[in-house]
């Protein structure tokens, strides 16, 4: 009772029910091929695997130490190919950054691309953030600079899983991953031969509903304070995040599309997530906006312009997405240095749940950059 009671002050009450957490191979060019921008709807897509057969997979799970500042944190991630030892090009998957964030939603669609049998091969990594998933969970000051900052040093760390010094990387990511990974290419920071972004977001659940001004950032302040802190914060982060119901309910009403697709499964392995010790932190920057790797659409927009000529980009939408994220979405529909838009069916993660589909339109992409 006493946490509803703050909730109640921190926000304005007539607009509590909006609240999206409410209830709760051989060598191959290295050139890239641009092409004129392509605006392709893919709802209706009926996909057929008859020419591009796809073969079993092997998986590899591992840590990589993440140092930042004084801290050492152990990232998560996972491998998928082919188990052989032909030369592979590589691709970095990254989770949509959410409270329930995890490379399991990546996972059908990484084995997928690794399996499929064309003139290139194809090594597919998923990594968890810091502070999400299966990696550490350490009490940082978690906001987008962090984690660009993070993406940076998995993708360029000499030892690191994906090391891209010899500029072979292609990156997928999910909602704030694939701006976060955006912006980082435009500053110069990361040089991946190809982006491709699904569903991509850039304003938290809280600024996207009551915007950004004085009087809500305060609030936004004041409520983050309180889930970092040690007690008050975990009864907090319960009653807004880290129950069933609320998780449950996130996925019926915006995650997923489809909520028959939403099981009994993927709300149990999600819930569990939430239980991680740390796990209030990055959702309590996440939730107010900290994570927002812009202020503006007009910024996120002009983000992609900056690929323009540089770093081909592949646009998935999706046509159930909510309203308002629906509507940053398509600012990029014809926005310049996107290479090519199309829609898919989803919400906010259709990479799980149209994985196939998801799956299809990455590797056309990858065969019209590489293989045609």
């Amino acid at each position: 009772m006493a946490s509803s009671a703050i909730v109640f002050n921190i926000l304005p009450s007539s607009s509590l029910s909006s609240l999206s957490f409410r209830n709760s191979r051989t060598p191959f060019s290295q050139t890239p091929i641009f092409y004129k921008p392509l605006i392709v709807n893919a709802s209706s897509t009926s996909l057929d695997y008859s020419s591009s057969s796809l073969d079993a997979t092997s998986t590899k799970n591992n840590k990589w130490l993440w140092k930042y500042k004084e801290n050492s944190v152990n990232i998560y991630y996972e491998e998928h190919d082919k188990g052989s030892d032909e030369q592979c090009k590589n691709i970095l998957m990254i989770p949509t950054i959410s409270d329930v964030s995890t490379v399991e939603e990546w996972r059908s669609v990484a084995k997928d691309i690794a399996g499929r049998s064309g003139k290139v091969n194809y090594r597919t990594t998923i990594v968890d953030w810091p502070g999400l998933g299966y990696s550490d969970r350490p009490k940082l000051d978690y906001n987008a600079d962090v984690m660009e900052k993070f993406l940076v040093d998995f993708i360029n760390s000499p030892d690191g899983p994906v090391n891209n010094s010899d500029k072979d990387l292609v990156v997928f990511g999910g909602g704030h991953a694939a701006t976060i990974a955006v912006r980082a290419a435009k500053k110069g920071l990361v040089k991946p031969t190809a982006i491709a972004c699904i569903a991509p977001t850039w304003a938290g659940p809280l600024p996207i509903v009551f915007g950004r001004d004085s009087s809500m950032e305060t609030r936004y302040g004041f409520l983050r304070g309180t889930l970092r802190a040690p007690a008050l914060g975990w009864i907090m982060y319960n009653v807004l995040v880290s129950n069933e119901k609320s998780i449950q309910s996130q996925y019926k009403s915006h995650v997923y599309a489809d909520p028959e697709k939403v099981t009994a499964d993927i709300i149990e392995t999600r819930y569990a997530l939430t239980k991680r010790q740390g796990a209030r932190y990055v959702p309590a920057a996440f939730l107010t906006g900290l994570l927002d790797p812009v202020k503006t659409r007009e910024e996120f927009v002009q983000l992609f312009a900056e690929l323009e000529g540089k770093i081909p980009c592949l646009v998935l939408a999706t046509a159930g997405a909510p309203k308002r994220s629906k509507a940053e979405m398509e600012a990029l529909r014809e926005a310049k240095g996107v290479s090519k838009y199309v829609e898919v069916p989803g919400a906010l993660l259709p990479q799980e749940e149209y994985p196939e589909i998801v799956a299809e339109q990455l590797y056309r992409f990858l065969q019209e950059m590489y293989e045609l």
